[in-house]
């Protein structure tokens, strides 16, 4: 057969078939957008907004502390490689200025915090107690711990991304609009969940000082043994000073989080008596899998564990 004739008999085969010749179907996916995240909590957000378009490395990983982290040459080549880095700021990541220059990246920084109004650590309604204070900056670095300071994270995320990848831009805001829709409404969930829990009642210690944001947003005292910082040292007389407040004002939410050593926690309640009411989950997810996999869920897990253990007799 003239190989003409086999052309146009292919030609009308595939156009009876409603067939696409092979190279227009085998275009190649667009290259997904390299992102690293400095922590968990913010792996989890910079997902949300990016989508199936980007790929986000995380630095300190599920359960890591943040506070104390140590990047590894592994983690210099990771950030060498990146589109664009994204950090909490607010003096969180004392390591990251040191990182970048040892890496040599030149690539987009996104400040997540960036717009946020910021807490100061000795915050009346959620304060260290007794602490060695470590320098974190003059504000308190733990914004996540309120949902509507999240908001400000995506929108600053998402218009990052835009940055370095406009084709994507309305699918960045698109996800960064639905995503913030959900964020509303757990910010509701959880005003509702306090509804009705006395004033005086709302008092919880916590291994250090990260929950000062959620205290402000939701009227719950949170005291601490620890400052801002897991790197500082609680004093033995602050210890004791905890203590016999424990004691007098009868507080019963005592909590050990997941970042940090249960020691000092389990001290506390031999000396008081009070039981540990769980783990909260502060400045670190759980694993795929656990109960705070995600930031929504941790939101979710932390509210639900502070009042069952305040409820408690």
């Amino acid at each position: 057969m003239p190989s003409l004739l086999r052309r146009h008999l292919l030609a009308a085969l595939i156009s009876v078939l409603g067939l696409q010749p092979f190279a227009a179907s085998a275009q190649a996916a667009p290259a997904r957008i390299q992102v690293v995240a400095t922590f968990s909590i913010l792996g989890d957000v910079v997902r949300e907004v990016g989508g199936d378009r980007v790929d986000v490395v995380t630095l300190a990983g599920p359960g890591d502390d943040a506070h104390v982290f140590t990047p590894s040459p592994s983690h210099a080549r990771t950030l060498a490689g990146a589109a664009a880095v994204v950090s909490n700021g607010l003096g969180f990541e004392g390591w990251m200025a040191r990182l970048v220059r040892s890496s040599g990246y030149q690539g987009l920084q996104i400040v997540a915090s960036q717009g946020v109004e910021a807490l100061k650590p000795d915050h009346k309604h959620g304060h260290g107690h007794g602490h060695t204070h470590h320098h974190h900056g003059q504000h308190d670095p733990h914004a996540w711990q309120d949902p509507r300071n999240v908001m400000v994270y995506v929108g600053n995320i998402a218009k990052g991304l835009c940055q370095i990848d406009t084709a994507g831009c309305d699918t960045y805001q698109g996800h960064a609009r639905a995503y913030t829709e959900r964020l509303r409404e757990l910010d509701r969930e959880v005003r509702t969940a306090w509804n009705g829990v006395e004033a005086g009642r709302r008092k919880v210690i916590t291994s250090h000082d990260a929950f000062a944001y959620y205290g402000h947003a939701y009227g719950v005292r949170f005291l601490s043994p620890q400052g801002v910082s897991t790197e500082a040292e609680a004093s033995a007389r602050g210890v004791a000073r905890l203590i016999r407040q424990i004691k007098a004002e009868n507080i019963r939410a005592l909590f050990v989080e997941n970042i940090s050593d249960p020691r000092l926690i389990e001290q506390i309640a031999r000396e008081t008596g009070v039981r540990p009411s769980g783990v909260l989950f502060s400045d670190s997810l759980s694993d795929v899998g656990g109960p705070a996999a995600t930031y929504i869920d941790m939101v979710r897990h932390n509210t639900a564990a502070l009042l069952k253990a305040i409820a408690s007799p």
